[in-house]
C-alpha cells in the first residue's frame, strides 16, 4: 500500500508533521475561509481524489480525515464496512459533546449521526451502523455512552475482534492512542490502559491477510515535534509492513 501524508489537525496545518518514514505523497489544500466543517471539506476533497479506489495508509493528525477516505471508497463502488482502533470512541455529536472537540465526532459522522454538512458536502454515504467495530475505546464520555448504547455498532477488544470482523471490504482505522502510553509516549490524548504495540499490528495484519481491506487510515495523534520520535516511527513502519 502507498502511504498518504496529509499534515493537518483538522482544519490546522502541522508544520511538524513527521512520520518516520518517507511517505509516496502529501496531500495539502488551500483551505477557504469559513467554518472548521467548510475547510475541511475543501482538504478531505484532496484526499479522496488521492484515496480513488484504495490500496493506500493514509497519515494525519487526527481521525476526521478518515471521512474524506471513506468518501473515496464509496465513489469506487465499495461498500465498506469499518474495524476502528481508538482508545476513544469518536462518537460525539454537537448535543453529546461537552469540551466541543470536533476530533471526537467523525465515527458518529460517518454513520450518519449529528450534523452531517461535512458527510454532505462529500457527498458520503452513511455507513451501516452494524458493520462498524469499535476496537478498544476504553475512554469514553457519558454522552457517548447513550449513543453507543442506542447503536447497532459493535464494542471489542483487540483479543475478541477476530470474531466479529464485519464481512465485505473494510476500512481498517488506527489511532495510535489505542496503544499502551507506556509504550508510545507524547501522545496527545494518551488513555491509561491500552494495549502493546505488538499485538495492534498482528491484529492489522490478520486483517490485511483477509484480502478484503481496502484502505487503513492512520491517526498519528502524538505532539508533532520533527523528526519523529523512535517509537512513532518504528510503530508507522511496523503498520506498513503489516499492511503489505
Amino acid at each position: 500500500m502507498r502511504l498518504l501524508s496529509v499534515p493537518f489537525h483538522l482544519d490546522e496545518r502541522l508544520a511538524g508533521f513527521d512520520l518516520g518514514v518517507p511517505a509516496d505523497a502529501e496531500i495539502t489544500a488551500e483551505l477557504p475561509a469559513g467554518d472548521p466543517w467548510t475547510r475541511m471539506a475543501a482538504l478531505y476533497e484532496q484526499v479522496a481524489a488521492e484515496v480513488g479506489d484504495g490500496a493506500v495508509v493514509v497519515a494525519s493528525g487526527d481521525c476526521t480525515t478518515s471521512l474524506g477516505v471513506l468518501a473515496a471508497l464509496q465513489r469506487s463502488g465499495r461498500d465498506v464496512g469499518v474495524v476502528w482502533f481508538d482508545a476513544h470512541a469518536d462518537f460525539h455529536t454537537a448535543a453529546s459533546t461537552t469540551s466541543g472537540y470536533l476530533g471526537g465526532f467523525p465515527l458518529a459522522l460517518a454513520v450518519g449521526r449529528g450534523d452531517l454538512a461535512l458527510p454532505t458536502a462529500l457527498g458520503l454515504r452513511p455507513v451501516a451502523e452494524d458493520r462498524v467495530v469499535l476496537v478498544d475505546a476504553r475512554d469514553t464520555d457519558p454522552g457517548e455512552h447513550a449513543l453507543l448504547a442506542d447503536s447497532a455498532v459493535t464494542r471489542t477488544s483487540v483479543a475478541d475482534l477476530p470474531g466479529v470482523v464485519p464481512g465485505g471490504d473494510l476500512y481498517v482505522h488506527l489511532d495510535v492512542d489505542v496503544v499502551s502510553p507506556a509504550e508510545l509516549p507524547d501522545l496527545l490524548y494518551p488513555a491509561a490502559g491500552g494495549v502493546a504495540v505488538a499485538d495492534v499490528l498482528a491484529a492489522v495484519r490478520a486483517l490485511v491477510a483477509t484480502g478484503r481491506v481496502a484502505a487503513i487510515g492512520l491517526a498519528a495523534t502524538w505532539h508533532h515535534r520533527s523528526p519523529a520520535r523512535r517509537e512513532h516511527a518504528d510503530l508507522v513502519r511496523g503498520l506498513l509492513a503489516a499492511a503489505g
